[in-house]
């Protein structure tokens, strides 16, 4: 069978203002700024333990996808999501769902959920413990 997917390469998020959302990311969530072109509005942001990019840009309708304050189910991982929402929101971060314990089928962890400026939401899980 012939391969369709051969990795990942950026995840990328819709924003209104390029400023508040690199304020975020870069000082809420501490995350290590690549790149920055505020003439274009584009920010480009490493994730930690990971190859793969989180990019980000003004919103123009004309270009399709997903408006700002749309996006969920990315999942960031933090051994102690409990402590991690703790530091976002005294940071100014706003956390939309507080730490909490899950146990779906065969494991157990915590989780949480965050959001930036625009409402893009993201998940912050425990690493999984498998369960019996």
């Amino acid at each position: 069978m012939v391969a369709t997917i051969e990795g990942l390469e950026a995840v990328t998020v819709h924003v209104r203002e390029i400023r508040q959302a690199r304020k975020f990311y870069g000082e809420v969530l501490g995350l290590k700024e690549l790149q920055f072109d505020g003439s274009v509005g584009r920010a480009v942001f490493a994730i930690p333990g990971a190859t793969a990019t989180l990019r980000m840009h003004v919103y123009d309708p004309a270009e399709g996808g997903r408006e700002p304050g749309t996006v969920s189910g990315v999942v960031f991982s933090h051994h102690d999501p409990a402590s991690a929402c703790a530091e976002i929101a005294r940071r100014g971060g706003t956390v939309t769902d507080p730490p909490h314990e899950i146990r779906p089928p065969g494991f157990s962890a915590m989780m949480a959920v965050i959001a930036d400026p625009d409402g893009n939401e993201f998940v912050l899980r425990s690493p999984p413990t498998p369960t019996k």
